[in-house]
């Protein structure tokens, strides 16, 4: 097995599945993955994602540094504690990860990266770093937890302390405050409301008792996918890789194209692709009837094939859907190969749900 968690035990003694992921020991589930999914839209639940890798900048030009590095313009971020989601591409286009960044209160950034991309993601930022006097610090003694929920906020307040819980209760989503030795974001990954909590991997283990203690349930990486396609989220190494640009994965909306004189890592190759009419589609598919959509699996519209990305059967809404990349055009239906048959599936705009609610005709 790879490397353990902060919270190894707590999670073998809650009946976790546990799995080699990226080299960490996670969790799968705890019993029953659907059941964690309905818990995170109905009430509250909290993953360990510790796996995920938070990397401090540090140095005077570190925002100068990162409007390079980044396709989205941490320029916008004007108060600390502002959140961005973007992505960092090679000079081709490619994304070689997606991030949040954010800007801190004594004006240094931080940022949490994928797991799976850590160390090409760091050796990529230390080389276009040093030109900026900027020093990368991954912190591997720092623990993260994500509450997530429509009543994840106000379990999570009794557990904080009278600071902290005064605090997160300003913040509005896609901002975070940093009391103490931790690190509050009102982010997630599910399309429910909540906190991603970074904090010392030495205080992980008390936090998640605490959590649980309010009635909090542990959820698993089985639901975190199955909610994060529920709410049209793409996942690094599916929906986007080093040989796609976000125009191709439904992420042109962070791409930041002004002030045009920003120079970032990749622009000259987008600018490019830019308004180019036969860009393939990123769109979401509903499966009409029954089947198992999954990634991977030929998708052929009247324009031409295509892949899906991601696919699932959603237990939110009691369908198979999926991600998909198509060829241009403007069809709205189309049809999944599953096994050696085609079966027919309808084109969506995600968010298939956010906030709990459905957001497409079923």
């Amino acid at each position: 097995m790879g490397k353990k968690t902060f919270l190894h035990p707590d999670h073998v003694d809650a009946g976790a599945r546990m799995v080699d992921f990226a080299g960490w020991e996670m969790p799968l589930h705890y019993g029953s993955q659907i059941e964690e999914h309905h818990q995170v839209r109905r009430d509250a639940g909290v993953f360990d994602v510790s796996h995920m890798t938070v990397v401090d900048f540090d140095g005077e030009r570190a925002g100068e540094f990162l409007r390079h590095l980044l396709a989205n313009d941490v320029g916008r971020l004007q108060t600390p504690g502002g959140a961005l989601y973007t992505c960092m591409l090679n000079e081709a286009g490619g994304v070689i990860d997606d991030l949040i960044a954010y800007r801190l209160d004594d004006g240094s950034y931080r940022a949490v990266i994928n797991s799976a991309t850590t160390e090409h993601d760091v050796d990529w930022m230390r080389r276009h770093g040093e030109a900026f006097g900027v020093t990368v610090r991954p912190r591997d003694d720092l623990a993260i937890l994500a509450v997530q929920g429509p009543q994840a906020r106000d379990k999570a307040y009794g557990v904080f302390s009278a600071e902290a819980a005064r605090r997160a209760a300003q913040l509005k989503p896609f901002q975070a405050c940093r009391v103490g030795d931790w690190f509050i974001s009102r982010t997630g990954y599910t399309g429910e409301d909540g906190f991603e909590l970074i904090v010392p991997g030495a205080e992980a283990r008390p936090l998640w008792g605490g959590l649980l203690g309010a009635k909090v349930k542990p959820c698993g990486l089985g639901a975190r996918d199955t909610l994060r396609l529920e709410a049209g989220l793409n996942l690094y190494g599916q929906d986007m890789d080093e040989d796609v640009s976000p125009l191709e994965s439904g992420l042109a909306w962070t791409v930041a194209w002004k002030p045009e004189e920003r120079d970032f890592i990749g622009r000259q190759a987008l600018e490019r692709l830019r308004g180019r009419s036969d860009l393939r589609r990123f769109v979401g598919l509903v499966l009409e009837g029954r089947g198992v959509l999954r990634p991977h699996q030929t998708v052929h519209a009247p324009e031409g094939t295509g892949e899906l990305t991601s696919g699932t059967f959603a237990p939110t809404l009691g369908k198979a859907i999926g991600l998909a990349r198509i060829p241009a055009g403007d069809s709205d239906h189309v049809e999944v190969e599953v096994r050696g048959r085609r079966l027919p599936a309808r084109v969506v705009k995600p968010p298939f749900v956010r906030q709990g609610k459905i957001k497409i005709d079923i």
